[in-house]
């Protein structure tokens, strides 16, 4: 299992040989310059909620790769409209199996709007279970109780992907809480640095999880991490 981090929230996993993209925002993000919209070819693209940050490079990367977009169905909606018909919608607390494993859309605490305002949908995050290993993707949220309800269809997590910039999601201390909610030792920290309300100090951070006995990854753009 490897992972590709494209700044922000947005990375690429590869289970069972498929490519799984998480949250494209990579065009106006300028710390993504190096990233070529034309090299991301995945095979899905799961959406956590309808913000800018995360879907502004969505339709062109579904059209230009066809990949099936795995997300609620007001954002199926919303892609249908624009021309992307290969969507499977979801909603909170169900599950389905993919080729690749099984995707179970599980709460986050967070707002959902589209660019233009409109009802987004709710936001939503990711728990992918593979016989390669189980990735828990929080997407934008708040710490929540109902994290300590993954262990319950995941008890080993391989990796958590949670938000640790503050402002607008939880902070690196509730991140650190969420870690241990979600019994997972290895975390990737996402939607952090890209604006400035979202600044953190990376040793403060990594100290604050060794402090709590886990493991905080801080990926640069276009790094890889494998599992």
């Amino acid at each position: 299992m490897n992972i590709t981090y494209y700044g922000h929230s947005c990375f690429e996993l590869t289970v069972n040989n498929k490519r799984l993209l998480f949250d494209p925002f990579i065009t106006p993000n300028p710390a993504a310059a190096n990233i070529s919209l034309a090299d991301l070819k995945p095979d899905y693209i799961l959406v956590s909620h309808a913000h800018y940050d995360h879907v502004a490079d969505l339709v062109a990367v579904a059209k230009s790769s066809n990949a099936q977009v795995i997300c609620s169905y007001e954002i199926m909606s919303w892609l249908v409209n624009q021309g992307v018909s290969n969507c499977f919608a979801m909603n909170i607390g169900g599950n389905f199996q993919f080729d690749f494993g099984t995707v179970r859309m599980v709460a986050a605490n967070h707002s959902s709007s589209f660019p233009d305002g409109s009802y987004g949908g709710i936001a939503a995050g990711f728990l992918l279970t593979s016989n390669e290993g189980n990735v828990y993707y929080s997407g934008d949220t708040a710490l929540t109780h109902d994290m300590q309800l993954i262990p319950h269809y995941a008890p080993e997590l391989a990796l958590a992907l949670l938000p640790i910039g503050n402002c607008f999601t939880m902070d690196v201390k509730d991140a650190a809480i969420a870690a241990r909610w979600v019994n997972a030792k290895k975390v990737i920290g996402l939607h952090f640095d890209t604006f400035p309300p979202i600044k953190i100090n990376h040793e403060e951070a990594l100290n604050i999880f060794k402090e709590a006995g886990k493991h905080l990854v801080l990926l640069g753009i276009g790094e890889a991490y494998s599992l």
